[in-house]
């Protein structure tokens, strides 16, 4: 069996996320997000699950700043987890008792409308995360009357559901993705992503445009572009690329080559299938057969054999 790294304490949505990707694993909690990928990268789990992406807050950043640093990491798969907030609470308490909440800040972000509606005195206190503030209503004599967070959350502290679906949209969801150390990949299902990382080789006119060139011309759709700072200076910039089809396809095999002419670095971060399992169009003249059959005619080419 094995074991996988989240961010913890129980009862956050990685775990939520972890049980559905791998319900047999055993699982690892962890502080943040970088040392559950440490724990991969070192071998203390075979694996991390780790949030990359919210439909409604965009990329997650220390996600995407620790994949592209550090030792490599490859995503073998990904979910799709709708986001469902719960006002959890000691049992015996209502909704008119709670004048301290406390949750991360993201999900403070997405129940904003709740909290002006219901609880418009209620003074909200920052948490490193969802779990860890059910944990801290749940410890006696805590100052805290209640949580945002989990259902799940709400199960492993003893703590009972105020209000549920208190999120300002009900159709939110993060993208989860279980990352491993390299190794074989995934093999292609026609329904597949793949993700880089692109470090620019310098910063000129049309740069950006360059890039894009690459998966323009051979068709390949983009379903995610992100730019994050290098740290080295005002206007210095790395990109996360998410894009639709598989290394092995020979559009992304001949992008990916591409950008790796034109670019300083290129970290690859793995090929795996979609989970909401759309398949690509594939444009005319993108196509396997028609980047080997353009192959074969070069090689007739230049041989003179024309």
């Amino acid at each position: 069996m094995s074991k996988l790294a989240y961010l913890g304490p129980e009862g956050t949505f990685s775990e939520e996320a972890l049980r559905a990707l791998a319900p047999e694993a055993e699982r690892l909690p962890c502080p943040n997000i970088g040392a559950a990928l440490e724990a991969a990268r070192r071998g203390e789990a075979d694996g991390a699950v780790v949030p990359l992406e919210n439909s409604l807050e965009g990329g997650i950043t220390t996600t995407l700043d620790e994949l592209a640093g550090g030792e490599p990491l490859l995503i073998a798969a990904e979910l799709l987890l709708p986001v469902r907030f719960s006002l959890l609470a000691r049992p015996g308490t209502e909704l008119g008792h709670i004048k301290r909440v406390i949750t991360h800040n993201a999900a403070h972000t997405q129940c904003r409308g709740f909290l002006a509606r219901e609880l418009p005195d209620a003074v909200v206190i920052a948490a490193a995360s969802t779990a860890g503030a059910a944990q801290e209503v749940s410890l006696p004599g805590s100052p805290y009357d209640a949580a945002i967070a989990a259902a799940i959350a709400g199960e492993h502290y003893g703590l009972h559901e105020v209000a549920g679906g208190i999120g300002d949209r009900d159709d939110t969801v993060t993208r989860f993705v279980l990352v491993r150390r390299p190794g074989p990949l995934p093999e292609p299902t026609g329904a597949d992503r793949t993700s880089l990382v692109v470090f620019l080789a310098d910063d000129h006119p049309g740069a950006l445009l360059e890039m894009l060139t690459e998966f323009a011309v051979r068709g390949v759709n983009l379903t995610r572009i992100e730019s994050r700072p290098t740290g080295n200076g005002i206007g210095q910039y790395f990109f996360h690329f998410d894009f639709e089809g598989h290394v092995a396809d020979a559009r992304v095999g001949e992008a990916i080559s591409g950008l790796h002419r034109v670019c300083t670095d290129v970290r690859f971060l793995g090929s795996y299938p979609r989970a909401d399992g759309v398949a690509p169009q594939i444009r005319r003249g993108t196509a396997d057969a028609e980047f080997a059959e353009a192959a074969r005619w070069l090689a007739k080419v230049r041989s003179g054999d024309v």
